[in-house]
């Protein structure tokens, strides 16, 4: 069985709703304090309490900056001209904005310790946080960085701005590491993001909702907006889904454990939670199918492969082997989910001279896998890498492209994977 995680963002998602949601499923507080404490760095307590939105019961997650102020964060969205669904303090700083609607809190930002991407990335590999913490910590705050060197169009080591730097962004992000890496699931999915719509007023005018790092961390994720007026996804929120997220689905098939929900302070015309439901889903009952032919046109094999991959099959392929009185022959072995054992045979009857099918069942094990693009002197590349546990085990480039380049810039395609193979460490 796999363990799965589901985010239902049914009011969008932020960083504090994110632990709230996480916690509510039954995690320890004190679990989560004692593994920020590895972090160096103070200034700040944690309130976790439970509280109700619309009748539903959940866990409100507050960090409480102690730097010459304090600073509820689920204030801000009421001083964003209440515009915004969720009020992280660290998320309502847009791009380093600040809306004159409450300077009067922050008054003392200008004294408060600013981080740069490089910053960050030190405190958090100089910490005693596991690797699986970091690389997960790092690579939500890579997103929000790019995105914000993006919107400012400047390089992205040049950028101090409170929404990397911000002491309760840290907290947010390396927090949802922490619970995530706690629960340890096999799979985590998202719903589609609501995002909300509207307008903030921040010290450099008037900016949509979704604010525009949100919607640059948001690119290649399925959003919608039902017209609520209102800041839903915020952009650790962003940053934390495109990390996390194997997929963007409806509910998937499963058997519920737990149900999370992170409470959020203003009152919006939805329910204003993040819910999270823990659960099990059972691999799918594969089957395998395979039949010997010893009189067949060789030719019909490759028409053979493409109606089978058609049909649902997941994996062909083809064994030389003797039968009786010594006749060379081929082995068809087709892999395939029990719901579509028909259309296969079906297949195998029709285009084939096989008079007879095997099939059993069969389990398999299969490592998480990713498609990223890499830049060589020739152009990007696709690289697919397969994790094991957040590790990557294995990688290599595309043939596709590999191929294409090569003919392209008529030199052998084994200087192509050379080249491949001395960048893709740095990935």
């Amino acid at each position: 069985m796999d363990n799965i995680l589901y985010f239902d963002c049914i009011s969008g998602i932020s960083g504090d709703m994110t632990i709230g949601a996480l916690l509510d499923l039954g995690i320890d507080k004190d679990y989560l304090i004692k593994e920020l404490s590895k972090l160096n760095i103070d200034g700040y307590k944690l309130k976790v309490e439970k509280n109700k939105k619309n009748g539903i019961t959940g866990t409100d997650f507050k960090v409480i900056l102690e730097h010459k102020y304090t600073h509820d964060e689920h204030n801000h969205s009421e001083e964003h001209n209440h515009n915004h669904g969720h009020s992280h303090e660290s998320e309502k700083n847009h791009d380093n904005k600040h809306s004159n609607n409450h300077s009067h809190n922050h008054d003392h930002h200008n004294d408060h310790e600013h981080r740069n991407l490089n910053d960050i990335t030190n405190l958090i590999k100089s910490s005693t946080l596991n690797k699986n913490v970091k690389n997960l910590s790092l690579k939500m705050f890579q997103y929000v960085a790019e995105a914000e060197a993006k919107v400012h169009d400047t390089d992205i080591s040049e950028i101090h701005f409170h929404e990397v730097g911000a002491l309760d962004s840290i907290i947010d992000i390396v927090g949802t590491a922490i619970l995530i890496d706690k629960l340890n699931p096999d799979k985590i999915y998202f719903s589609q993001l609501h995002v909300g719509t509207g307008f903030v007023e921040c010290a450099h005018g008037t900016i949509p909702v979704p604010a525009p790092a949100t919607v640059e961390i948001l690119k290649g994720i399925p959003v919608y907006s039902s017209g609520i007026r209102s800041e839903l996804v915020t952009p650790t929120g962003a940053a934390i889904a495109k990390t996390l997220a194997d997929d963007f689905i409806s509910l998937p098939q499963m058997e519920i454990d737990e149900i999370g929900y992170g409470i959020a302070k203003k009152d919006l015309e939805i329910t204003n939670v993040l819910r999270v439901i823990k659960g099990k889903k059972k691999h799918k009952n594969l089957i395998m199918l395979e039949t010997n032919i010893d009189d067949m046109n060789p030719e019909i094999y490759s028409y053979l492969y493409d109606k089978l991959f058609e049909a649902g099959a997941l994996d062909v392929y083809l064994t030389n082997i003797m039968m009786k009185k010594n006749r060379p022959a081929v082995k068809i072995n087709v892999l395939t989910t029990s719901n579509k054992i028909e259309d296969i045979e079906d297949i195998l009857y029709e285009e084939t001279t096989t008079l007879g099918i095997r099939k059993y069942n069969i389990e398999r094990t299969t490592l998480k896998r990713e498609i990223k693009k890499i830049d060589t002197e020739y152009g990007k590349i696709k690289i697919k890498i397969a994790y094991r546990d957040g590790k990557i085990l294995k990688y290599a480039p595309e043939y596709e492209d590999c191929k294409r380049i090569a003919e392209n810039e008529g030199v052998p395609i084994k200087e192509v994977y050379d080249i491949v193979r001395e960048i893709s460490p740095r990935f």
